[in-house]
């Protein structure tokens, strides 16, 4: 009984855990959309103070706006795609106590 309310638990950290991973994708989408709206605004800029087009791709990444901006977004991802690990983690370990329950009741079909 006792890997039953492992696994129980395990299918609440799991319901837990993926409402976490909605959130984070919202937060890097939201960091992404900043991200690219200020690239976008800072080019602009740059154009329009008459600087080569082919120079800006190369210097608008050293502003320290951008800069920040660009952190957030590759922090956002980090932890989105850290948060999808652990929810693969989770669900191999449900696996493994489903079979180990599976063993001690002797069900070949559970």
């Amino acid at each position: 009984m006792d890997l039953v309310n492992e696994l129980e638990k395990m299918q609440d950290q799991l319901k837990k855990s993926v409402k976490k991973l909605r959130l984070n994708g919202i937060e890097q989408a939201k960091c992404e959309k900043e991200y690219k709206m200020a690239v976008n605004k800072k080019a602009l800029e740059l154009k329009a103070d008459k600087m080569p087009v082919t120079l800006i791709d190369l210097v608008i990444y050293g502003y320290d706006d951008i800069a920040e901006l660009r952190f957030k977004r590759d922090s956002a991802k980090v932890i989105y795609d850290a948060n999808q690990e652990a929810i693969n983690c989770l669900k191999l370990q449900m696996r493994l106590v489903e079979e180990q329950i599976k063993r001690e009741q002797g069900f070949n079909d559970w």
